[in-house]
C-alpha cells in the first residue's frame, strides 16, 4: 500500500500543478471568473489532499499495519477524485447538477481526516 499510495500523491499532485496552470492560461479567456474560481478550488483542494495522502503512506512505512491508516488514504483518493473531479467537470460543463457530488467528495475527505485522527491516536509508541 505504501508505494501505491506514494505513487497516486505524486500523480494527483502533478495533476494539480497542471491543473492550476491550465486554468491561469488556457481557460482564463474562456471561462468566466466564477468558473475559474470553482476549477481553482478543485486544484487547491486536490494538492492538500495529494499531500495528506503523501503523509499516509509515510506514516504507513513507519508503523505497523493500520487498518485507520490505509481508510484514511482510500478516503483521500475517492474524495479528491469526487471533490475535484466534480468541481473541474462542473466549471468545464457548467452543468449544475455536477455541484451535488462535490459535498460527497468532501464528506469522504472529512472522513479521510478522521480516520487519520483516529490512526494516529491508535498508535502504540
Amino acid at each position: 500500500m505504501v508505494r501505491t499510495f506514494w505513487a497516486i500523491a505524486a500523480i494527483s499532485g502533478g495533476l494539480s500543478v497542471a491543473a492550476g496552470a491550465f486554468a491561469a492560461h488556457a481557460l482564463k479567456a474562456k471561462l468566466s471568473t466564477a468558473a475559474i474560481a470553482i476549477f481553482e478550488t478543485g486544484a487547491r483542494y486536490q494538492m492538500y489532499h495529494a499531500l495528506a495522502l503523501l503523509l499516509v503512506a509515510l506514516f504507513l512505512s513507519q508503523v505497523e499495519h493500520s487498518p485507520y491508516l490505509t481508510m484514511a488514504g482510500f478516503a483521500f483518493i475517492l474524495g479528491t477524485l469526487l471533490f475535484s473531479g466534480s468541481l473541474y467537470a462542473l466549471s468545464l460543463s457548467g452543468t449544475k447538477w455536477l455541484g451535488a457530488i462535490t459535498p460527497l467528495g468532501g464528506g469522504i475527505l472529512l472522513c479521510g481526516w478522521l480516520c487519520l485522527a483516529i490512526a494516529a491516536w491508535s498508535v502504540k509508541q
